[in-house]
């Protein structure tokens, strides 16, 4: 009788990950699948609903949904365009302050647990008056204050409006271009939607920084590296896989609080258009999908795993 053949560590530990992923891969099968296939479906078709016999049905028209909504529709490249750039502008910029936060939150100071909870909150609670607030702030800070002034009934002669208004008078006053003006205030105001997206991030952060031995630290400070050396040789290099997780989920959580989504919505729900909204849909998923696979991709070759 022949002996059971035994596998290896590495066997092991890639039907562990198998199993970790299995889950996933069920849900992503049934429902996302599923749902992507319909999407397609309906991109290539116009939907009529039933009225006589219930629920609906589908005439094939071909590419006439995408040459609508590049050739016609008033802002749907404009809304996707928009979409695409603040993410590519926010991923890194979210990922980085979430090492940068990770790292000063993973040092020993008093009230620790408390701050690291302050930055998890927007998480835990992000809607009704957060929400409301954040996008008050925003708002104000990118111009849009007579508005605000008029929806909160804030009156002109208040201190917020007159401070505002004074501090953006005063720069340009000083000579301050009105182009680089506009940038620090939309640079500042973008502060408010980074924090608010990190507390997952710099959660995944400092567990990643906390998994790295302590020996590799101590051999780095008896060969004489500095805390800048033993970033970029220890530290970034133990983290990569990690950058990797965050990246994918920030670049997921971008596409789906995109305008893009907003937009699909309204049209297929408020518009009735359902194979117009599928495009939009169905365009978005692929350059997220692209732009996914392309920075995934170059993060990988540079990433070191330790076992």
């Amino acid at each position: 009788m022949k002996k059971k053949k035994k596998l290896t560590l590495l066997q092991k530990r890639s039907l562990t990950g198998y199993l970790f992923i299995l889950p996933w891969v069920v849900g992503f099968l049934l429902f996302y699948v599923r749902s992507l296939a319909l999407t397609g479906q309906f991109a290539f078709s116009k939907l009529t609903m039933d009225t006589i016999g219930g629920g609906y049905k589908l005439d094939f028209v071909g590419l006439d949904n995408f040459i609508y909504a590049f050739r016609v529709h008033g802002s749907f490249k404009q809304v996707l365009t928009t979409s695409v750039l603040d993410m590519l502008i926010d991923v890194p910029l979210i990922t980085f302050f979430s090492l940068f936060m990770a790292m000063l939150l993973n040092k020993k100071f008093p009230g620790r647990s408390i701050v690291r909870a302050i930055f998890f909150l927007p998480v835990i609670l992000n809607s009704g008056a957060i929400t409301a607030a954040m996008e008050l702030s925003e708002q104000m800070m990118s111009g849009g204050i007579a508005t605000q002034v008029a929806e909160t009934g804030v009156t002109a002669g208040s201190t917020i409006a007159f401070d505002i208004d004074y501090l953006i008078d005063t720069f340009l006053n000083l000579g301050l271009p009105a182009t680089l003006l506009d940038y620090i205030v939309a640079a500042v105001a973008r502060i408010n939607d980074i924090t608010a997206a990190s507390g997952i991030q710099i959660i995944i952060f400092i567990a990643a920084l906390q998994s790295i031995p302590g020996s590799m630290y101590e051999v780095a400070k008896i060969e004489g590296a500095t805390g800048y050396e033993t970033f970029w040789k220890v530290t970034f290099p133990m983290v990569m896989p990690h950058i990797i997780t965050n990246v994918v989920y920030t670049i997921v959580d971008s596409f789906t609080e995109s305008d893009v989504v907003d937009l699909a919505y309204d049209v297929a729900f408020t518009q009735f258009n359902y194979g117009l909204s599928s495009v939009f849909s169905l365009v978005s998923t692929v350059i997220t999908c692209v732009i996914l696979i392309a920075i995934c991709g170059a993060i990988q070759k540079r990433t070191f795993y330790y076992n």
